[in-house]
C-alpha cells in the first residue's frame, strides 16, 4: 500500500466522525485547515502538514464525546510519530508540535484563548494549559515552532460547517509528492 493509499484509507474509514464537539467532521475540519494553509499560499509541506494535523485521532481509537476524556489522547505524537515514517521533517515536525503551539498561543499571546472553542478549551486543560516561561523558551527553540503556530492558527479556523473547500482527492498528488519514497 502506498502512503497515498494509507492517508486515504484512514479518512475513508474514520474521517466522517464528528470532530470532538466541534460541528464539522474530523474530514471536514482538516479540509478546511489545509484549505487555509493553501490562502494563505504556506509552502506544499505545510499545506499537507494542515491537512494531516489530526492523522492521530485517526489512527487511535478515542471516545468521541470530549466529555468523557480524562487524559490528553496526545494525538500529535501518535500523528508525528506515523508521519515520520512516511514524510519528511517539514510535515510530521510542525504535526508534532501543533498541540505545543496552542499552549504556546495561549502563554504568549492574552486574546488567543478567548478565541478557543469550548472543545479546544478541555483539551488545553488536559494538555497542560498555558506553557509556562521556561516552556516557551524551550518551544521558541524547536526548529519548527513558526510553522506549527500557523498549523495551529489554521486548525482553529477549521471548524465552520458547510465551508466548501477543495476535495481530499484533490490533495492526492499534493500528498504523493511529498511522500517519503
Amino acid at each position: 500500500m502506498t502512503v497515498v493509499e494509507e492517508v486515504f484509507s484512514l479518512f475513508e474509514k474514520r474521517g466522517s466522525e464528528s470532530y470532538f464537539g466541534e460541528p464539522v467532521s474530523v474530514t471536514e475540519h482538516c479540509l478546511q485547515a489545509a484549505y487555509a494553509a493553501q490562502t494563505e499560499g504556506a509552502p506544499a509541506a505545510l499545506v499537507v502538514a494542515a491537512l494531516l494535523h489530526d492523522v492521530g485521532h485517526l489512527i487511535d481509537d478515542i471516545a468521541a464525546d470530549i466529555a468523557e476524556w480524562t487524559a490528553d489522547a496526545k494525538h500529535e505524537e501518535v500523528g508525528g510519530c506515523w508521519l515520520a515514517m512516511r514524510f519528511g521533517p517539514d510535515v510530521h515536525e510542525p504535526v508534532r508540535l501543533h498541540v505545543p503551539a496552542k499552549r504556546y498561543l495561549c502563554a504568549v499571546e492574552p486574546s488567543y484563548f478567548a478565541r478557543l472553542s469550548p472543545a479546544s478549551i478541555r483539551t488545553l486543560e488536559l494538555q497542560g494549559g498555558p506553557m509556562s516561561a521556561a516552556e516557551v523558551a524551550a518551544f521558541e527553540g524547536e526548529r519548527y515552532f513558526a510553522q506549527a503556530v500557523r498549523i495551529r492558527r489554521w486548525d482553529d479556523s477549521g471548524k465552520i460547517a458547510g465551508l466548501v473547500t477543495p476535495r481530499l482527492t484533490d490533495y492526492r498528488g499534493l500528498v504523493a509528492a511529498l511522500a517519503a519514497r
